[in-house]
């Protein structure tokens, strides 16, 4: 499927680059988990069996450069991490039921501030990239997705999780565009447990690939 679009292998899901790019920020500062900022841009794709470069770098302000990169020097994603200011959490996105019949997302559909069909799963590890995937989970089972692309994610950590918890992870459509022919989603997301929240993300997808695509980028 992969060659079909032009690239040269299997795809590394954008939430395990960004799991990899997690580790210096809370080496640096472990309080990230509980009240961290953490904005992701996926740039170029990163392909199964390649070694991922992580490199980090404390900003003046004491925010967090993070880049994911090949050997080449090709940087496949950026990041700017931090310690989040706000004390006031924004409220918890209403529950919604999932869909009976999953569609295929479509201009149609994708209408801002329609509601998503919330994700409720036992939270199994403190990794990372375990909470970030109910925001993929949350588009998985809202829609039939074909072969897609993580692009995004602006999180905001609110509290700290712990393994056990019952993660309840509500959405809404945020924004749906164009751009270079790829069809994209924005998606609001709010991860909470027993009504504390934990987590908010705007999580950006690419749903629908240009079939006029070239290997070297978007």
């Amino acid at each position: 499927m992969a060659a079909q679009y032009g690239f040269r292998g299997g795809l590394v899901p954008g939430i395990t680059v960004y799991g990899y790019m997690t580790v210096p920020v809370i080496n640096y500062a472990p309080q990230w988990l509980e009240r961290g900022s953490f904005d992701v841009r996926f740039i170029q794709p990163t392909y199964d069996g390649d070694d991922v470069i992580i490199r980090a770098e404390l900003n003046d302000d004491a925010s967090i450069h993070v880049t994911a990169g090949r050997e080449d020097g090709t940087i496949c994603a950026r990041v700017t991490a931090g310690l989040s200011s706000s004390s006031q959490p924004p409220p918890l996105i209403p529950e919604h039921v999932l869909p009976a019949d999953r569609p295929a997302p479509s201009r149609d559909n994708v209408i801002p501030g329609a509601p998503l069909g919330t994700v409720v799963a036992t939270l199994d590890s403190l990794d990372p990239h375990d909470l970030l995937l109910f925001s993929n989970q949350v588009l998985m089972q809202n829609y039939t997705l074909g072969p897609w692309i993580h692009a995004r994610s602006e999180i905001t950590n609110w509290s700290l999780a712990r393994v056990g918890d019952t993660i309840s992870a509500r959405g809404r459509i945020h924004d749906r565009y164009d751009s270079k022919g790829h069809e994209f989603l924005v998606a609001d997301i709010t991860l909470e447990t027993n009504g504390r929240l934990l987590q908010t993300v705007r999580h950006t997808a690419i749903y629908k690939l240009s079939p006029n695509r070239a290997a070297t980028g978007r």
